[in-house]
C-alpha cells in the first residue's frame, strides 16, 4: 500500500460499508419481534412492568448481585446514585478521562466536580491523585471502570472508608466484566451501566444501578418514580423524578441478554486479531488485565512521529469509523474549563489514543485490513504528515 493507494489522498475508500466502533448488537430480530409484540399486545408499556422485572431478576442472576434498578439511561442511572449518597452542593472526585455525561451528571445537580488524574497504564482512577484531592467538603468518590478495567477498588474503598464518604462507579464500559473474581456491579455503594445501543449488551436506551444494600435499592427505586413509596400514588416520600425505563426497551434487553456471551466471544476473538497484527514500537494496544468484555479495541500511538489524530483522518478515508475517545478529556471543554486541574497522565493518555471497529458485525478479514492501513500510517507517519500539510497549504 503507498499513499497513493490511501483514501484520504483521493483513492477509494478500504470499505464501501462503514465499519463503527459501537455498531448494535442485536440477537435475531424474530426473537426482539416476538418480545416487542407480547408487550405492545398487553398493553403494559411502561411504569415497572413485568419485563422490568424480570431485565433486573436476569441481570441479579448473571451478575450475583442482590438488587438491580433499571433505569431509562445511564446519565440518569448516575444522577440517582449521586442524589441518594451525597449531600447537595458537597465535591465529588471523578476523572477526567471519561465520557462527558459522567461529570455532567454531577453538574447538573450543582454538585462540585473535582477532577483527579489517572494511572498511565490501566486509564482508571489514581488513588495516590485522588487522596490529594479530599477535602472537608469532598462529599463522594466516583470512580469509572474505562475500557471495563476496573478501577483500583481497594484502595478507593480504603480512601472511602477512611473518609466516611460513599464510592459510587460508573460501570458504563464494565457490564459482564469481574475484579478479584467477582462481577462488577457488586462492588462500591453502587455501580452504575449504560445499556445504550453503542454498547455491546443494550437495550437501545437504558441503565441500570446495582447494589446489595436493600435500603438504598429501596431509596433508588422511589426516586426513579417520581419520589412515589411502593404502588401507592398518593404517598411520595421525597423529591423523585421520572427515569424508568419501558417495557420495551425491557424485552429487547431480555432478548439480547440471552446472547451476551455469544458477543463477548466475538469481542474477545476480534480483540486477540488486532492483538496480533498490530505489533510495532509506536504502537500499544490497550491490554485489559481482568476477564472483560473485550467491547472496546483501544490502541495508544507512542513517539513524537505519530499522532492519534491523523490516524483517525486515515482510518476515516477508508469509512473505517475509529473514535478518540476521550480527547479532548472533560476539564477541557467548555463547560468545565472555568477551573484549571492539573492532570499530567490525562493529557498524554487522551492525546494518544484512538479505539478501533469491533463487534458481532466486524469479520476478520476486515480487521486484517484495518491492521494493514494502521501500519502502514505508523510505517510512513512523517511522509503522510508532510503530503497533508503540502495538501493544506497549497489546497
Amino acid at each position: 500500500m503507498g499513499d497513493r493507494e490511501l483514501a484520504i489522498f483521493g483513492a477509494e475508500p478500504a470499505f464501501k460499508v462503514p465499519l463503527c466502533v459501537g455498531k448494535p448488537n442485536l440477537v435475531s430480530l424474530p426473537k426482539i419481534l416476538a418480545n416487542v409484540t407480547h408487550v405492545l399486545e398487553s398493553r403494559w408499556l411502561t411504569n415497572d412492568g413485568p419485563c422490568v422485572h424480570k431485565l433486573e431478576q436476569d441481570i441479579c442472576r448473571r451478575l450475583n448481585v442482590a438488587h438491580c434498578i433499571a433505569v431509562a439511561n445511564g446519565t440518569l442511572g448516575l444522577e440517582l446514585a449521586v442524589r441518594a449518597l451525597v449531600s447537595e452542593g458537597a465535591e465529588i472526585i471523578v476523572p477526567s478521562f471519561t465520557f462527558i455525561a459522567t461529570p455532567n451528571a454531577l453538574r447538573w445537580q450543582q454538585y462540585k466536580v473535582v477532577f483527579a488524574d489517572i494511572d498511565l497504564i490501566t486509564h482508571v482512577l489514581d488513588p495516590e491523585d485522588v487522596a490529594a484531592k479530599i477535602t472537608e467538603r469532598t462529599g463522594a468518590i466516583l470512580g469509572v471502570h474505562v475500557w471495563g478495567t476496573p478501577c483500583a477498588i481497594e484502595p478507593l474503598t480504603d480512601l472511602a472508608c477512611k473518609h466516611g464518604i460513599p464510592l459510587i462507579f460508573d460501570a458504563a464500559h464494565a457490564f459482564c466484566t469481574e475484579y478479584d473474581w467477582r462481577s462488577i456491579g457488586n462492588f462500591g455503594a453502587c455501580e452504575v451501566f449504560s445499556f445504550h445501543a453503542t454498547k455491546f449488551f443494550n437495550t437501545v436506551e437504558g441503565g441500570a444501578i446495582t447494589t446489595n444494600d436493600a435500603e438504598l435499592a429501596k431509596d433508588l427505586r422511589e426516586m426513579r418514580n417520581f419520589g412515589f413509596v411502593g404502588d401507592n400514588s398518593h404517598n411520595v416520600a421525597g423529591i423523585g423524578i421520572n427515569a424508568k425505563m419501558s417495557e420495551v426497551h425491557a424485552a429487547i434487553g431480555i432478548a439480547n441478554l440471552v446472547s451476551v456471551t455469544d458477543f463477548i466471544q466475538q469481542n474477545t476473538r476480534n480483540y486477540l486479531e488486532y492483538r496480533k497484527f498490530l505489533q510495532h514500537e509506536s504502537l500499544h494496544v490497550y491490554n485489559v488485565n481482568s476477564i472483560s468484555n473485550h467491547q472496546y479495541v483501544v490502541v495508544e500511538l507512542i513517539g513524537d512521529d505519530v499522532s492519534a489524530d491523523v490516524l483517525e483522518r486515515v482510518l476515516r478515508a477508508e469509512n473505517v469509523l475509529a473514535r478518540r475517545y476521550f480527547s479532548p478529556p472533560c476539564r477541557l471543554m467548555d463547560s468545565y474549563s472555568d477551573e484549571y486541574w492539573v492532570l499530567p497522565v490525562t493529557e498524554q493518555v487522551a492525546k494518544r489514543t484512538l479505539v478501533l471497529p469491533t463487534g458481532m458485525s466486524v469479520s476478520l478479514k476486515e480487521i486484517d485490513i484495518v491492521c494493514q492501513i494502521v501500519l502502514y500510517y505508523v510505517e510512513h507517519a512523517a511522509e503522510i504528515a508532510t503530503k497533508l500539510a503540502e495538501e493544506n497549504n497549497y489546497g
